[in-house]
């Protein structure tokens, strides 16, 4: 069996990673082959790989954009470490690689505009590769996200490309929170204006709330033979209409075709894995003193402070932080640790308003009373990070670190006692298979694929709740479980760390369901 992949990112390229989706692309195809599969995976070039690493330019293609001929061509990567039977692409072309990363952000009110146009070139320019064969022919077409949801729109209603349709196709929603919403028409970044002569079915690919905007992850959905979700448990949450304001996210207005699909038998959940180098399990050996920690943390923090001319204060106060905690005795006590991208999904109870104060600030309270630390590692939402540098300045058990680094997040997972990941939804989450690997419980909300993973009292910690004050109320109540029983019961803790090392979520068993329930033709 042959596969292509499609997406917008790839961790097995240096510089093609934002989200968890990289880690699935780089993991997946190289589990596959010992299934006796062959993966090809394509994604744009953002930042002139084809130039960075060892490459060769296999073909170009012209095609017919928004009113223009457009060149796109076709270069495969030879990366050191890719397995037999996976090979790596990427197209190039100067749409892709504006500002050299790999997502834009376009303000005001034309939310996706230059991503959709740079997804929809891309898209079309895979579609020319495959007819006229300059890529592999493959059995099984996957589509990652609403980024290359246009090859399955392209495939049912051009002409041009409709013997693409005869080729299986499946769909794996990562994150359903974005959706690459853009006008039909009437715009420079509109569906009729990057292909003003397709005819197309609305009730498939419109917005069910919006409807003169396309939406290429519900196209997705309802075009491909079949649907992924990264999770048994949010395969089960999709299906229900989000309620914000109770805290529950679900399938973002487009529950409704993914019950059709599920009513269809189409609709999958599959935890993703995680690799894992020991075949047998150790217990726990956590570094004797967070000093090893933070000198490099306050390198790092350093260079993020060279890189402006003007001093930004979170970088400042994080380094009078470490300063402050180096002048201390060593530290060996109860280290709380959080990694992750600072948005409403991550970070949503943390900030909800509690007696007067955050959630946050009480658990810093709380873990104060047993000389407790906290450490979390992220950006982003840049309300956020500020309300997180405000409680840093005003609590001296807290280190927030405003960027991400993969030496010091590797470093987080192994020094800290407890993972805390209290997202609203998390459709599979990579950060808690990481952290137990490294022997660390987490303490988490039980939705999505946090829900598959942590099992209460036995390898972590849980918590939910059918309203955000629930929620609160429970997470800070978990907390306190897990604090005191680490207090007071340290046999116990042991066992649930070690509980925690010795729980495998296997790229080798992913894939032998994607083999049956994703890539098998019915």
């Amino acid at each position: 069996m042959h596969v292509l992949m499609i997406a917008a990112e790839n961790d097995a390229i240096p510089g093609a990673k934002v989200g968890g989706v990289a880690d699935v692309v780089r993991d997946l195809p190289k589990a596959l082959p010992n299934h006796d599969v062959s993966v090809d995976v394509l994604i744009p070039d953002y930042g002139h790989y084809a130039k960075k690493f060892e490459s060769r330019q296999l073909a170009s293609v012209k095609v017919e954009f928004a009113g223009q001929s457009e060149t796109v061509t076709l270069f495969e990567l030879f990366l050191p470490e890719t397995p037999n039977k996976v090979r790596q692409f990427v197209l190039q072309h100067p749409l892709f690689s504006q500002g050299g990363h790999v997502y834009s952000h376009d303000e005001g009110n034309r939310p996706f505009a230059t991503d959709a146009t740079k997804y929809a070139l891309f898209n079309l320019a895979v579609c020319q590769l495959l007819i006229e064969s300059k890529l592999t022919r493959p059995d099984v077409l996957h589509l990652h996200d609403w980024h290359s949801a246009t090859i399955a729109v392209l495939a049912q209603y051009a002409p041009k490309y409709k013997e693409l349709a005869n080729i299986h196709s499946v769909y794996t929603v990562h994150n359903i929170a974005l959706q690459g919403i853009r006008p039909i028409t009437g715009d420079k970044s509109s569906l009729l204006h990057w292909f003003p002569t397709l005819n197309f079915d609305k009730n498939a690919i419109c917005d069910p709330r919006y409807n003169h905007c396309y939406n290429p992850m519900r196209a997705g959905i309802n075009l491909c033979n079949k649907v992924h979700v990264v999770s048994p448990t949010y395969a089960e949450e999709v299906l229900h209409a989000s309620v914000a304001s109770n805290g529950f996210f679900g399938g973002e207005g487009l529950e409704q075709d993914l019950a059709n699909a599920k009513q269809q038998n189409r609709l999958v959940g599959i935890l993703n894995g995680c690799e894992y180098t020991d075949t047998v399990s150790k217990k726990r050996t956590k570094p004797a003193a967070l000093s090893t920690f933070l000198a490099p943390a306050q390198q790092q923090v350093k260079r993020w402070l060279a890189q402006s001319e003007h001093l930004k204060t979170v970088h400042y106060l994080a380094n009078e932080q470490i300063n402050s905690w180096n002048s201390q005795a060593p530290f060996t006590d109860f280290l709380v640790t959080s990694i992750g991208r600072l948005t409403d999904q991550k970070a949503l109870l943390l900030r909800q308003p509690y007696q007067g104060k955050t959630v946050l600030s009480v658990l810093l309270d709380d873990l104060a009373r047993m000389n407790g630390r906290m450490i979390i590692l992220g950006s982003g939402d840049t309300r956020i990070e500020f309300e997180f540098m405000q409680l840093m300045a005003s609590h001296d058990n807290f280190l927030f670190l405003n960027g991400y680094g993969q030496t010091l997040s590797d470093q987080m997972y192994l020094h800290g006692d407890l993972f805390l990941m209290p997202s609203s939804f998390e459709p599979c989450g990579i950060s808690q298979m990481l952290a137990m690997r490294d022997g660390q419980p987490c303490l988490v909300h039980a939705v999505g694929g946090l829900k598959d993973t942590v099992q209460h009292l036995e390898n972590g910690f849980s918590f939910n709740g059918s309203s955000l004050q629930e929620q609160s109320d429970n997470l800070i109540s978990a907390f306190n479980e897990a604090i005191k029983l680490y207090a007071n019961k340290p046999k116990t803790w042991a066992k649930i760390a070690d509980n925690a090392k010795l729980a495998r979520f296997s790229w080798q068993e992913s894939t032998k369901q994607y083999l049956e329930l994703l890539y098998t033709h019915d």
